[in-house]
C-alpha cells in the first residue's frame, strides 16, 4: 500500500507560477514510476506528466510540455509538479499518481494507475 497526499495547490493569477508536492509513505518510492493527473470540472481525468523510477526519463502531456517540471526526490519520499507560465486552462484537481514498476515512455492511462492522492485544487485566475 501507497499513501499520496498532495500540498501546494491554491490560487495564482495567469503567467504565475506554482509547486506542487506529492509526500509519499508506505512503500520504497523508488519501486513506483510517479505522475500527475488533473481534472476540471465536468472533464475527465487527464494526464499531465510522469517519471521514471529514478528520474532519468520522464513524459508530459502536450499541453503542458515547456511550462511544467516533474521531478523526484526517492529519499524524500516526495514528487514534485513545478508549473510555470499558468493559464487559466490548467485550472485543476490535480492528483498525484503511482505505477508499480511502471515507466515514462508515454502518456498514462488513468486505469493503470496503482494508488491515486486525495488532489490539490489549482485555481488560475485571468
Amino acid at each position: 500500500q501507497v499513501h499520496l497526499v498532495e500540498s501546494g495547490g491554491g490560487l495564482v493569477q495567469a503567467g504565475g507560477s506554482l509547486r506542487l508536492s506529492c509526500a509519499a509513505s508506505g512503500r520504497t518510492l523508488s519501486d513506483y514510476a510517479m505522475g500527475w493527473f488533473r481534472q476540471a470540472p465536468g472533464k475527465e481525468r487527464e494526464f499531465v506528466a510522469a517519471i521514471s523510477r529514478f528520474g532519468v526519463s520522464t513524459y508530459y502531456a502536450d499541453s503542458v510540455k515547456g511550462r511544467f517540471t516533474i521531478s523526484r526526490d526517492n529519499a524524500k519520499n516526495t514528487v514534485y509538479l513545478q508549473m510555470n507560465s499558468l493559464k487559466p486552462e490548467d485550472m485543476a484537481v490535480y492528483y498525484c499518481a503511482a505505477i508499480y514498476r511502471g515507466a515514462a515512455e508515454r502518456e498514462w492511462g488513468p486505469k493503470g494507475v496503482n494508488y491515486w492522492g486525495q488532489g490539490t485544487q489549482v485555481t488560475v485566475s485571468a
